[in-house]
């Protein structure tokens, strides 16, 4: 009984940690764009929309077990989907987002299903490959694409009856996507398709002899990274109002890779922390040096994998764990009798000496006694004369 109390106290607790964490942020996204200045608005807003093509990342490689350098092409494809719509037929843009998150669903559901057989370095390549062809294939469909010279679209325009500015709007309305985005990536993770995702992830021979689909869920954890990355793309437009060719290059697939595993793999939170440090880093990098801006980056890159291997996300149960290893470390010392000494600190006196007489035959005597010392140990052979 009290087992179960204590477990629906902790349980409470957790529950409302995690609701008062909710009301915080919620809070802090709601009050932001009107503290901050316009252009810093836009950032924001660019690392929303790079949170939820690192969420859809994060299935695949963080839980999923799988690698792409890809990622930046099923971005593209959202990006022209969503441009194309509003370019050439006028469409709303509301009616491009979930056109752009079905079509680079089925792209992705076609590019999983050879991607099958592979895995590791070779998998890499392959969709290193994917990321590396497209632009020069956008760059040839000058009819639909716009060719080298892409396309301008309109941005969001904000309602009359809303008071806000047009990049207030645009963010609120990419904070909702956002939202929706990460909260579904939580309940995928949560159901049968993600317990099945993470028994692929740590052992497929065992995954497949507890009766999961090995490439059903493969091709699927490619499906639905891709229709994040897609989603992510399609803001992207309504944020930015052009796309070119030359903006989704095979860098921006490195970039949204390094900034997953900088934020956390395995995370729910690792991906807000990645998109920050992917709209903050190279800003903060051309700042410190105009010269080489890309040299400063990969140090600072290195410099938080090595203070945190886990991610950003890990570091402060990292912190913690130190500060507990240091704190038992160096607390007093239990001198209570018959309590065991620390490591390290030394045997602790017995209150209660013993004599020689009381200790028994394994009793540690003086070698200065000259009968004791000349005295033959037990079972050793009769000394000669010459002895």
């Amino acid at each position: 009984m009290n087992t179960l109390t204590t477990a629906l106290g902790t349980g409470r607790l957790r529950w409302l940690r995690a609701a008062l964490t909710v009301l915080v942020a919620a809070a802090v996204a709601v009050g932001a764009p009107f503290y901050f200045a316009p252009f810093q608005v836009f950032q924001l807003t660019m690392v929303l929309l790079y949170a939820v093509a690192l969420a859809g990342l994060n299935l695949l490689v963080g839980f999923g077990g799988q690698i792409s350098l890809g990622h930046g092409a099923f971005f593209a494809a959202g990006a022209y989907t969503a441009a194309v719509m509003l370019d050439r037929y006028d469409t709303g843009h509301l009616a491009t987002l979930p056109a752009a998150a079905a079509g680079c669903f089925l792209l992705g559901l076609g590019f999983g299903v050879p991607a099958l057989r592979l895995r590791g370095l070779y998998l890499a390549l392959v969709t290193l490959s994917f990321a590396v062809f497209l632009p020069p294939l956008l760059k040839r469909l000058e009819s639909v694409t716009g060719g080298s010279m892409g396309l301008t679209v309109d941005k969001l325009e904000p309602p009359a009856w809303s008071g806000l500015a047009e990049d207030q709007w645009t963010y609120f309305v990419v904070l909702a996507v956002t939202a929706v985005a990460l909260l579904l990536a939580r309940n995928l993770l949560r159901s049968r398709v993600g317990r099945a995702l993470l028994a692929v992830r740590d052992n497929e021979s065992a995954a497949e002899v507890m009766g999961v689909r090995l490439a059903l869920h493969k091709t699927l954890a490619f499906a639905w990274s891709a229709m994040f990355a897609g989603v992510a793309g399609c803001l992207y437009t309504w944020v930015i109002g052009f796309v070119s060719p030359d903006s989704f290059s095979f860098v921006l697939s490195i970039t949204l890779l390094a900034g997953l595993v900088v934020g956390g793999l395995a995370s729910l939170y690792g991906p807000l922390l990645g998109a920050a440090f992917v709209m903050y880093v190279p800003s903060v990098s051309q700042d410190l040096s105009e010269a080489a801006p890309g040299v400063v980056f990969g140090l600072l890159i290195i410099t938080v994998m090595f203070v945190a291997p886990t991610g950003l996300a890990g570091l402060p149960g990292r912190v913690l764990g130190a500060v507990t290893r240091r704190l038992q470390r160096t607390a007093p010392l239990d001198r209570t009798p018959g309590a065991e000494p620390a490591f390290g600190a030394g045997p602790v006196p017995d209150a209660h000496p013993k004599s020689p007489a009381e200790s028994g035959p394994s009793a540690t005597v003086t070698p200065a006694d000259p009968e004791v010392a000349d005295a033959e140990p037990v079972g050793a052979p009769p000394r000669t004369e010459k002895e």
